[in-house]
């Protein structure tokens, strides 16, 4: 069982920020407004955690936020050289956890948002 099933991460400059991400993990996000609120959707498969973007009143960026961990995978520091040249910033470089749990990282995205990363390698 999954113990994070949704996350959303809240953005003052939605074209920014969906730029950002975009861009750090070399994918593609849809895009759509629901009760006025404008979303930009990670990839989603069957049985797999995944979140979006969210920008509206009431979604308001924290750095103090919750501390999501996104899936870096094959190796953490991939994503961090996208993160820096995107205009995000490392604020915990890669780093082990354990040799059976892999490698985290923090970083800030471009909308303040503190965000942890985590490979296997």
């Amino acid at each position: 069982m999954n113990m994070i099933n949704w996350f959303e991460i809240a953005v003052s400059d939605f074209d920014r920020a969906k730029k950002f991400y975009e861009t750090i993990f070399d994918i593609q996000m849809s895009v759509t407004e629901i009760q006025g609120y404008k979303m930009a959707f990670f990839p989603n498969e069957a049985g797999i955690v995944s979140g979006a973007i969210c920008y509206g009143e009431g979604y308001i960026p924290s750095g103090a936020g919750a501390l999501l961990y996104l899936n870096a995978n094959p190796d953490v520091n991939l994503v961090l050289d996208r993160a820096t040249a995107a205009g995000g910033r490392i604020i915990v470089p890669k780093t082990l956890i354990g040799e059976d749990t892999g490698y985290y990282a923090f970083i800030v995205d471009t909308e303040g948002n503190r965000i942890a990363l985590h490979s296997e390698r």
